[in-house]
């Protein structure tokens, strides 16, 4: 399905990116994603699998249940409802509409991670878990890969933007691998850094300590997965390249399994009556959600796609991402019609944060992905003020990390 949906893509190098991840190949010259043919408004653009892909750590210890493989949401959407409300008694009608089929979940016999199913299991068997399955060790503090993750934990707190583990599968795929050259290339393919440029988005992730946190993750990452092919990576200079990567290229990936009931309930054909009750339902389910959880609703990771990592931001995007299957299939769909030739463009910013002006807007950029806009929107704002409003000052203080939770971790 990949393959056919990707016959209507070019990849254009030399474009005039708008994006620090897009814009930039290994080489310093601009790429983006083009059309071959005209796409309607609503048209499915492609379907993406990630080359790697991680459940971000607190929101796994947070008993945020997922595949960890697929990170497809394992509870039933009544037990996730449960959860985020803390209301063990809580019960959601229409049941069957419920997707969860948890008698096809499987976990590894020897560490007990679970999985949505025997594929995923064999997936993540096949590629990178046989490097990384910690056995009877999966609870043993002194472990190497336990070291790795509580430190990563202890450095970068909710809202999470990435994970040290999306490294450690990105070394245990080419360890694992019979041919590691292809595996290498594959990686390769996302964009790469000045070292200027590399210590800012480190910076980013692991605030103003980031210099000596950068080397004890270093340390701890060669204690857990040092691989002599792939010793450049556990330099200084070469973590910090490959930290880089993931911090620039990883694509947010959300899922929900009470997202998908609702979704499954917005279908139902009712009643008038009956359907007005379960809006009714509905909405004040999300308003004692959100009072009892926040924000923290979907099961939360990040991947890495090739396809996805080629498309420019644009502060009018005519595309954008989601995850309608609850699992790590990303799905580009056009928002408007989108002529053959014509760049496809998705936004790094939420909704909210498009509408605020071009100096807000790029304030956000730059601080989160080192880059300046030179959207359509943008250029025709160039001779506005670079002030914010009084209301945008008031809300300045709310940027920086939870400015990364955009729409592209929408389920």
């Amino acid at each position: 399905r990949q393959q056919q949906l990707c016959s209507l893509l070019i990849i254009r190098a030399g474009a005039l990116g708008h994006s620090s991840c897009g814009a930039q190949s290994t080489s310093g010259a601009g790429k983006g994603l083009f059309a071959t043919r005209n796409i309607r408004k609503g048209e499915t653009v492609f379907v993406e699998r990630p080359v790697v892909s991680s459940q971000f750590l607190w929101n796994a210890l947070y008993n945020y249940r997922a595949c960890d493989h697929c990170l497809r949401a394992l509870e039933t959407a009544e037990e996730n409802a449960q959860r985020l409300l803390g209301k063990s008694s809580l019960v959601l009608p229409h049941p069957e509409q419920c997707s969860i089929r948890k008698d096809l979940h499987q976990q590894c016999p020897r560490c007990q991670v679970m999985y949505c199913s025997a594929e995923c299991r064999q997936a993540a068997l096949e590629q990178y878990h046989q490097v990384l399955c910690l056995g009877p060790s999966r609870d043993d503090p002194t472990h190497p890969l336990n070291k790795l993750q509580e430190a990563w934990r202890n450095m970068h707190y909710p809202p999470e933007t990435s994970s040290i583990m999306l490294m450690a599968r990105m070394v245990a795929t080419i360890k694992q691998a019979k041919d590691k050259e292809w595996w290498i290339k594959a990686f390769s393919q996302f964009c790469s850094k000045t070292a200027n440029e590399e210590e800012e988005i480190v910076h980013k992730l692991l605030g103003d300590k980031f210099k000596g946190q950068l080397e004890l993750l270093r340390l701890l990452f060669t204690e857990a997965l040092y691989d002599e092919y792939l010793s450049r990576w556990f330099t200084p200079e070469g973590f910090r390249s490959l930290f880089a990567l993931v911090g620039t290229n990883g694509q947010g990936i959300g899922t929900s399994s009470l997202s998908q009931w609702v979704h499954a309930c917005d279908a139902l054909d009712l009643p008038m009556l009956q359907r007005e009750e379960l809006d009714a339902f509905i909405d004040q389910l999300y308003k004692d959600i959100e009072k009892e959880s926040g924000e923290f609703l979907n099961c939360e990771g990040s991947g890495l796609y090739v396809l996805q990592s080629c498309c420019n931001h644009s502060c009018i995007p005519n595309a954008e991402t989601s995850f309608p299957e609850n699992n790590f299939l990303l799905h580009l769909t056009a928002l408007e019609d989108i002529e053959a030739g014509e760049e496809i463009c998705i936004s790094y910013l939420d909704c909210c944060q498009r509408e605020r002006s071009r100096h807000s807007r790029n304030k956000i950029l730059r601080e989160n992905y080192l880059f300046t806009c030179s959207c359509p929107k943008c250029l025709a704002q160039a001779d506005d003020a670079d002030v914010t409003s009084d209301e945008e000052e008031e809300g300045e203080g709310e940027t920086d990390d939870a400015e990364l939770e955009d729409e592209m971790t929408d389920v």
